[in-house]
């Protein structure tokens, strides 16, 4: 029993215990509160929390529609007995002082402390207080006695409240108390500890993935991995039998942990070896120069944020432009991030920027992606995607930030469903809904004070403010003290040592008479405007040219070529300028050479340049990166150019390293400009753009991918052009194949192959049809083979060496069965020759990856592992991490098949890592069930089944009739293994 309470002379010692059974205790003395309905009236009572509840209340939920016509003298008995037993001493026909009557009903006065749930609540606080503290042991402390309090479900005695909104709260309170103290103690390294609670939570929610991942977390922690791979297989079995669904993100994530604690494998010829463990995701950008001010803002932030260790805590920064809300908040992130050890995410969601707001759909893309989650794991959906994400950031402590928001609706879905994150947003919008729906704390964040203004002037300008206390008092309030435009104002005042500030205040004011009488409305903003105008007013001609031209590029960041492109400038020229304009704050330095712009900068450019020619200075980026991308392509893929749009070429890049590097930087760019195209009415840029790329994009990056083709399959689609129709589809149809989704695929790669034949482009009509006999292969079409051959056809007849190579590959896979072996190793060795006569190793690479599989079927083992090894070094050179784990998952094959058990292991969980990390989906499966035959091999059956169980879920969900059968034969093999090893 409880022994603390709350003592008042007329009713003594009062101890209320409602998280399990309803139980009351008057002096140390249990006292029976009696039949049902009194329980149920006392129970409510307790959870309106001493608010009036009416009467009619108590009878809807005590007898619902069925309420006698007694109800209400029968509600009165209950009142009349509950008093009684609360307050024994107190004397007739007296008021009582516990229960009185109130506001129309019937209120419960007691004293904080006297009802368990309140001490609950309390110690969650106190936990709460602890984790601010970084006090991990004091959390745990904390956590476990609010645990030790529940005895079964709250009011367990009473049906009727078994659906009550609060008893729900507090079981969804329990739960998440019980998740993050599973995973303080797995991170204290006492998963032991947790293990208990975890098993009472996950027997009463067999479906709750989070709760079954961290009990499977937990016996491995221990290394009760028998258990925790027992704990998985009955999880996953309650899933599929009462949901007809397999595991979900946790339950794989902790599936995966428990396997990837195996010890590595030796590394093979130097090159293997597993990857490294990811490092926790920090996004933050970098801090402001010179910040100053803002305490009682920062200090605002950390009590908005840090009273519910328990639930997702969301702040609102909010405020006008140009006043700091970014700055502020990244600030704010940077000095507290040591809190949020799982990591910290920063998104632009560009709600007031001149490009297109991120769409809702879109930016839970780049989170999850951001979150590890494999481009094929992403759902297309919008609901599907925030369900992943919440299923992601549950349990995890995250701080994320998202800037520059338009809306709720934009938003909402962004915000995680459980667990202890953060989430930050700024906005110009205060966003009342999530204020009023989510529990979202607000900071509006006015302009600095006169002081603080001083002290940002001070720390960029020096002691000439102390020299000019007025002037610059003055240039506070000219700047309308926003801190963007000071910033501005400052560095104009720092490029004129010289010149009094007060000559400069002067000068500034005139500017603004100017500009009022052309607008009259003006606010904060237009004060702004000014002072950009003042700036922009100083910058030598040509600076000013390039400036405006800035303001025209769509992309979140962008290199000295892109700049000089817009302003029709050399390189050489535009370099300085650069240089000068991020001195200006005009701009912002990112790394060497890449500068950002924020966007009120930009907006104000764009308008400056409209009078500019904008779309001849659009033009001229589209031919740049056009003519760049098409430049890098032809180094990482020369033999590939015919089948890449014929356009002008840009200075060759010295080596494949540095073209890849310049793809790498400038893809989220290149993404955006193909979107800018659709908006400018330029529809042959985007489509010729991706199809200048997409052979880059097939080795991974596969959510840029899909995104600049489905912009150029729009673009396509507007522009009338049926060839570029087929090129789009095609390219969209082999994506969804890259990523598994085969229906989608078959039914894009259809629709190409009909409309290039209509065209009579035969080439395209011949790569869309060698991609649908893929999709076939994997689906088990009887046609996959004639796909192939008509591909083949059509490529010999009109001289494509490299089409004709690279249809043998798929032919060749298409024939990797029984009894058509030979016709398949002789045309992978054709394919292999007829690649490096063309001068394309990484096509090459493809041949030999599949040509040591032939191998190995034939028994040619050490034929086998000298193709795949070679084809294993020119995918890593290339930095292609598709071929590479496919070269790695046929040695790991070959490895098994000798024998080498501990080798194949070794090369075949490297595989699936990288598999799973670019989201190729029918790969990670084929890894998975080769795995699990070598594990079963070696006597390790329970993993062995696994391995096949998630390989099958995953050949399901895409269709792959191949690796389902596979996966079950597999799991019939472990299983009678298992059997044959305990001598059953």
């Amino acid at each position: 029993m409880e022994t603390s309470g709350i003592a008042t002379r007329e009713c003594g010692l009062l101890v209320i215990q409602v998280l399990g059974p309803t139980r009351l205790w008057r002096d140390g003395t249990e006292i029976d509160l009696g039949p049902t309905g009194r329980r149920t009236v006392f129970g409510l009572l307790v959870l309106a929390g001493g608010r009036p509840l009416l009467g009619s209340r108590i009878v809807d939920v005590v007898w619902g529609e069925q309420a006698p016509p007694s109800a209400a003298n029968v509600i009165q008995t209950h009142v009349k007995h509950l008093r009684r037993l609360l307050e024994p001493g107190r004397r007739a026909h007296t008021p009582s002082t516990v229960l009185p009557f109130a506001g129309g009903g019937y209120a419960l006065r007691l004293p904080a402390g006297a009802v368990d749930l309140d001490r609950f609540h309390d110690l969650l606080a106190a936990a709460a207080e602890a984790d601010r503290h970084g006090d991990r042991r004091g959390v745990a402390a904390q956590l476990a006695d609010a645990l030790d309090m529940w005895q079964g479900a709250p009011f367990a005695d009473v049906p009727a409240l078994a659906g009550h909104p609060i008893v729900r709260s507090l079981l969804d309170e329990r739960r998440a108390a019980v998740a993050r103290y599973a995973d303080v103690m797995l991170a204290m390294g006492s998963g032991d500890r947790a293990l208990p609670v975890l098993r009472e939570e996950a027997a009463a929610h067999p479906l709750d993935e989070a709760v079954q991942a961290r009990l499977i977390l937990a016996y491995n922690a221990i290394g009760r991995r028998a258990e925790a791979l027992t704990a998985y297989d009955v999880a996953r079995r309650h899933l599929a039998e009462e949901l007809g669904v397999g595991p979900g993100p946790d339950l794989v994530a902790a599936y995966l942990r428990v396997l990837d604690d195996e010890a590595p494998a030796p590394p093979v010829d130097g090159l293997a070896g597993t990857a490294p463990t990811a490092p926790p995701v920090n996004q933050l950008p970098a801090e402001a120069a010179g910040f100053t001010g803002r305490e009682a803002e920062l200090s605002a932030l950390d009590e908005l944020i840090g009273d519910q260790a328990t639930a997702i805590r969301i702040g609102v920064v909010c405020g006008t432009a140009g006043v700091g809300k970014t700055t502020l908040a990244v600030r704010w992130a940077h000095r507290r991030r040591d809190r949020f050890p799982d990591g910290q995410l920063h998104l632009d969601l560009r709600g007031y920027d001149v490009r297109r707001p991120v769409s809702a759909r879109s930016a839970l893309g780049h989170l999850l992606e951001s979150l590890g989650v494999p481009a094929a794991d992403i759902p297309t959906d919008l609901d599907r995607r925030a369900a992943r994400y919440r299923a992601e950031t549950a349990g995890r402590r995250l701080l994320i930030l998202l800037d520059n928001a338009a809306s709720v609706d934009q938003v909402r879905p962004l915000i995680p469903g459980t667990g202890a994150a953060t989430v930050i947003i700024t906005s110009r919008d205060s966003l009342a809904g999530l204020v009023a729906l989510h529990g979202a704390r607000r900071l509006m964040l006015d302009l600095l004070s006169a002081p603080e203004a001083l002290v940002l002037l001070r720390s960029l300008v020096g002691v000439r403010v102390d020299q000019e206390p007025e002037a610059s008092a003055a240039l506070a309030r000219q700047c309308a003290r926003l801190p963007l435009a000071l910033r501005v104002a400052a560095e104009l005042a720092a490029f004129r040592p010289a010149e009094p500030l007060a000559s400069l205040v002067s000068e500034l004011a005139d500017r603004q008479r100017r500009l009022r009488l052309l607008d009259p409305g003006g606010d904060v903003r237009a004060a702004v405007r000014v002072v950009f105008s003042w700036s922009y007013r100083q910058l030598p001609a040509e600076v000013a040219r390039l400036f405006r031209h800035l303001g025209l590029h769509p992309g979140p960041s962008f290199d000295r070529d892109a700049a000089a492109a817009l302003a029709a400038m050399t390189r050489t020229d535009a370099a300085p300028h650069l240089e000068l304009l991020a001195r200006k704050h005009l701009i912002r330095a990112e790394s060497p050479g890449r500068y950002v712009m924020h966007d009120l900068l930009r907006a104000y450019a764009a308008e400056l340049a409209a009078d500019d020619d904008p779309g001849g200075a659009i033009d001229r980026l589209h031919d740049h990166l056009l003519a760049t991308a098409a430049a890098a392509m032809d180094r990482l893929h020369p033999a590939d150019r015919a089948h890449r749009p014929a356009v002008a070429r840009a200075q060759s890049f010295p080596d494949a390293t540095a073209a890849r590097a310049w793809l790498d930087a400038e893809l989220p760019g290149l993404v955006a400009t193909a979107a800018a195209g659709l908006e400018h009415d330029r529809p042959q840029f985007t489509t010729d753009l991706a199809a200048t790329l997409y052979r880059h994009l097939e080795g991974g990056g596969y959510t840029h991918a899909e995104a600049l083709h489905g912009y150029a399959l729009e673009a396509a689609r507007h522009s009338g052009d049926p060839a570029r129709h087929g090129v789009a589809l095609t390219n969209v149809g082999a994506v969804h194949r890259l990523l598994g989704r085969y229906e989608l695929a078959e039914t894009h790669l259809s629709e190409a192959v009909a409309i290039l034949d209509r065209c009579g482009d035969q080439l395209g009509a011949a790569r869309a049809l060698s991609n649908l006999g893929i999709v076939h292969e994997r689906l088990g079409r009887a046609d996959a083979a004639a796909h192939q051959q008509a591909a083949l056809a059509a490529y010999r007849r009109a001289g494509d060496r490299y089409g004709e190579a690279s249809t043998l590959v798929n032919l060749g896979n298409a024939n990797t069965r029984p009894g058509h072996l030979d016709e398949a190793y002789d045309q992978l060795l054709r394919s292999a020759a007829l690649f490096r006569e063309s001068g394309a190793e990484v096509g090459a690479a493809s041949a030999l990856t599949n040509l040591g599989d032939v191998c190995t079927s034939l028994g040619r083992r050490d034929e086998a592992a000298r193709h795949l090894s070679a084809a294993r070094h020119i995918f890593r050179t290339a930095g292609h991490a598709y071929g590479e784990a496919v070269a790695l998952t046929n040695l790991g094959r070959v490895h098994g098949s000798r024998g080498d058990h501990a080798r194949a292991i070794g090369d075949l969980t490297v595989a699936i890592r990288i598999l799973r990390s670019i989201g190729h989906r029918y790969g990670e499966a084929s890894a998975l069930n080769i795995l699990g035959d070598v594990l079963t091999a070696v006597g390790r059956t329970t993993e062995a089944a696994a391995r096949h169980s998630v390989a099958l879920a995953i050949a399901t969900s895409t269709g792959d009739h191949d690796e389902q059968e596979h996966a079950h034969e597999g799991i019939a093999r472990a299983q009678r293994e298992a059997v044959r090893a305990t001598g059953g």
